[in-house]
């Protein structure tokens, strides 16, 4: 088909569409009506669904408004709203016209410029209508109370009505309502402790008492509680939590036995709990369940939610056994880790006649081994600061809404995902484990080219919708256990956070005591001499095979000649991995020296970096908190949680596992963010540098290059030139800069302006800058890179080979202390620089060294033994 030509037929579509089409999975009945509907930009949607608020205004969900739908029966189009690279997305919320106000509306982050059509009715309510709604409320009771007798109990709910001290005062609740049980000011205006005890402990007969979001609670909270609870000791319930004398009428509460509409009971007589079959005692506070907490006293309870109580006064074995008892409970609601345990199927087995724990049956969790489980997760809602700008909101908003994908041909991948926002009809659709609905990205192709492509999102039914039935996806469809599943949902939901940190503590003790302590005294003996020269007794050249361009200029040793026939060199010195495939391509014998080390991956892919030096060394200090996020991430949200519990800075870096120039490469403080990005591909995630040494206020790093003869015994050199690496921008970590490459990257060969910085003018700079001596920091950086490659060697004694030699850069940061960090290890890497500039050595007399016998001293070094503008570390 001519690449100008449009596709004319479904079978032309079907053809170059056919590998998107699988990957899609598109029901193959669908495929005609997807052609009609791309091909015709049908976008049908708004005829089937709606879309209506909801989490009270701050999400939005989606409604089948068709009569119904049935499994498979037909699909439908989603536009993609904004599409773009994550480095620019800030930079387009800020110049496209309109865009952040789209996006702002859609990820409800704009309610608080929506005017007054979105203001509560209380809030404009003014201050006389509230006041009289009050009086109203208490004359109405004092009525009710009089055509009931003397010993009926009341009831008032005053929730944000505005009643300030004053009026709390002239209402004399006391003496109107002798028995009144229970008395709600929730979100009042009540500002003076001494006033508000002194008329709240008048009501001698309160049981319940709501003063939440109260002003008077926010400098005397602890003490206002105290006086009240010690002069009621018959309270139960205090701002929503039980009190430590709770006990019947609180459970009765809980139970929908009693309440403001509820009060057929007589003051001093307990209201009965056996009709009780669902009973929420979740965010009690709760530390000790009651003696009136038993099967006698409440025979029907069938479902119990017990979340977010310490019952720390109760044993986990007491409070099993206890809950056994209860032959009619089949459904249990509790956190996991928590009272009972920090493993759902222990859980289980301790209570058999148990059908549902956390929303999830007992044949799924017995069936899946899962600890955590629970269908019952609060959805993470934006949050902003009223002075934050729309952009800003949206960034940060914008987490629970993206979509990937990576754009590709027959050539290559794209290395930089593309993220998405689904129109409003695709991003009002929310998660769900049993969702009725699947979302694919599609890629349509009208001139049979990818540069013609037109990205879309389909949507169709995997089960029959009924009508006004939510219209649901799963969020990470295809994603099992196996995959993390249940930690990667914290990205939308709020998940327990106990059992994360619990993991991370188990994580981290393991790592401080599985250290090896690098005891092999080989490792630690004197450098010596072990690897001499190679070159033949016959004073013949040796021959080498290289794919590197700077290789072939530089290298003119008289000891080497280059050849173009790789099955007759001595070296093999190539950017390719040496694998079977290639030696049996090019030839290629055991006994030719190559420039790579059997399993270097241990060091050269960063998540195997980190892997080997937490085996060998534990958690040193010069390696910052690294996870692997493709099987550590339970332990990384944990770590996350302390450090938010605990106050502690919280910004992160992902790095893909085997990417260089800083691809696909992050920085962010949004447990969200860090979630959703393994999407793109595997990553480690490490803990930022957020105060880093900086030179002339500019971010820098080192690259440093390690020359490799032997690895048992360990013979590494240091080349005695290295290079700072500049970042452009001033340093700075105000949110928006994370989106500047030039502020926090340092690499600017490929992206930016190149500012090279001769290095004896860097040390000199810096140490007059800083008052320090760059000897000693020299000689920290030298230990540490001695100890990454022991590391290596004891963890992976396979990497010895005497046909190997090799050299890696080594990329160092200072901290604000100047202590070194190691960022990653460099095969092959790029040796422009050394090449280019001509330097001199810092530590050597200021000896002169010519760039372009960069590559003539690695050879003599690694291949004749040579030690010339080197140092044995």
């Amino acid at each position: 088909m001519a690449t100008t030509t449009r596709i004319r037929d479904f079978d032309e579509f079907a053809e170059v569409h056919a590998f998107l089409l699988a990957a899609s999975g598109i029901p193959t009945h669908l495929h005609r009506r997807l052609f009609a509907k791309v091909a015709s930009e049908t976008f049908d949607g708004g005829d089937f669904f709606s879309v209506e608020p909801c989490e009270g205004g701050r999400q939005r969900r989606l409604l089948l408004s068709a009569e119904s739908l049935s499994k498979e029966s037909d699909l439908f189009l989603v536009d993609h709203a904004w599409s773009f690279r994550l480095p620019d997305a800030l930079k387009q919320l800020r110049e496209v016209p309109g865009l952040a106000e789209r996006m702002a509306a859609l990820m409800c982050v704009d309610l608080d410029k929506r005017g007054e059509t979105e203001e509560t009715e209380n809030e404009e309510l003014d201050r006389s209508e509230r006041n009289k709604i009050a009086f109203e409320i208490v004359e109405k009771e004092m009525c009710r109370v009089k055509e009931n007798g003397r010993d009926v109990v009341s009831w008032l709910e005053f929730e944000e009505l505005g009643i300030d001290d004053d009026m709390l005062c002239s209402l004399d609740l006391s003496t109107k309502f002798p028995n009144l049980v229970a008395l709600n000011l929730w979100g009042n205006k009540l500002q003076n402790a001494d006033t508000v005890v002194q008329e709240i402990t008048k009501c001698k007969n309160l049981k319940a008492l709501w003063l939440n979001e109260n002003p008077v609670l926010d400098s005397c909270s602890n003490s206002i509680a105290k006086a009240i609870t010690e002069s009621l000791p018959g309270l139960e319930i205090y701002n929503s939590c039980f009190t430590t004398t709770f006990g019947s009428w609180a459970l009765s509460f809980c139970g929908g036995v009693i309440g403001p509409d509820n009060l057929d009971f007589a003051m001093g007589i307990s209201p009965t709990l056996n009709e009780i079959t669902t009973l929420d005692l979740s965010n009690r506070c709760i530390h000790k369940l009651p003696e009136e907490f038993f099967p006698n006293a409440l025979p029907s309870l069938s479902q119990l939610n017990i979340r977010g109580n310490p019952l720390d006064q109760m044993s986990t074995g007491d409070l099993l056994k206890l809950l056994s008892s209860f032959t009619c409970l089949k459904e249990l609601e509790v956190d996991i880790p928590g009272p009972l345990g920090s493993s759902a199927t222990e859980i289980v087995k301790s209570l058999p006649n148990l059908s549902m724990l956390n929303g999830v049956s007992m044949t799924v969790i017995v069936e899946s081994g899962k600890h955590v489980v629970d269908t019952a997760l609060e959805p993470r809602l934006p949050e902003w600061a009223p002075m934050d700008p729309l952009p800003e909101r949206v960034v940060s908003a914008m987490w629970y809404y993206l979509m990937t994908y990576r754009l590709a041909d027959e050539e290559k991948i794209d290395e930089t995902p593309v993220w998405y926002v689904t129109d409003e009809l695709g991003s009002a659709m929310r998660h769900s484990d049993n969702a009725n609905f699947r979302v694919a990205p599609f890629l349509f192709m009208p001139e049979g080219k990818l540069n013609s492509a037109i990205s879309y999102s389909v949507l169709w039914p995997t089960r029959a919708v009924q009508r006004e039935e939510e219209c649901t996806r799963d969020f990470l469809f295809g994603v099992g256990e196996d995959k993390q599943r249940s930690a990667r949902l914290t990205a939308w939901f709020h998940t327990p956070q106990n059992y994360f940190i619990q993991e991370f503590r188990k994580y981290y003790q393991k790592l401080e005591s599985k250290a090896l302590g690098l005891l092999n005294k080989d490792l630690h003996e004197d450098i010596k001499q072990v690897t001499g020269s190679i070159l033949p007794s016959d004073g013949h050249p040796l021959r080498v095979f290289t794919d590197l361009p700077q290789v072939e200029e530089f290298l003119t040793r008289p000891e080497f000649v280059l050849t173009n026939e790789p099955k007759y060199a001595d070296i093999i010195w190539t950017s390719l991995q040496v694998d079977a495939e290639l030696k049996k391509a090019l030839e290629l014998n055991d006994n030719q020296y190559t420039n790579q080390f059997p399993f270097e991956a241990c060091l050269v892919m960063k998540h195997h970096l980190a892997e080997t030096i937490h085996k060998a060394q534990g958690s040193p200090e010069w390696l910052q908190p690294t996870y692997n996020l493709e099987t550590q991430l339970y332990q990384l949200i944990g770590n996350y949680f302390v450090r938010k519990r605990d106050g502690l800075d919280n910004l992160w870096i992902l790095k893909p596992w085997n990417m260089a120039r800083t691809i696909d490469t992050t920085v962010t403080g949004d447990l969200s963010a860090i979630i959703r990005m393994m999407e793109t591909g595997p990553k480690i995630c490490q803990k930022y540098i957020e105060r880093p040494a900086l030179f002339g206020g500019r971010k820098f790093d080192l690259r440093y290059i390690v020359l490799v003869r032997s690895m048992r015994p360990l013979e590494i050199f240091l080349a005695d030139v290295f290079w700072v690496r500049l970042a452009n921008n001033q340093y700075t970590l105000e949110k928006s800069s994370f989106f500047e490459y030039e502020t926090h990257f340092t690499v600017m060969n490929y992206i930016g302006k190149l500012n090279h910085k001769h290095t004896p003018e860097f040390v000199k700079e810096f140490e007059e800058e800083h008052r320090v001596r760059w000897k000693e920091i020299h000689g920290r950086i030298t230990k540490m890179i001695r100890c990454i490659f022991e590391s290596a060697a004891v963890v992976q004694p396979e990497m010895h080979n005497p046909r190997s030699r090799a050299i890696y850069g080594i990329d160092v940061m200072l901290d604000s202390l100047f202590m070194p960090k190691i960022l990653e290890v460099t095969y092959c890497p790029d040796c422009t620089r050394a090449c280019k500039y001509d330097t001199q050595a810092i530590f050597r007399n200021n000896a002169p060294i010519k760039g372009r016998e960069f590559f003539n001293t690695v050879f003599g070094c690694l291949f004749l033994g040579e030690s010339n503008n080197v140092t044995p570390i």
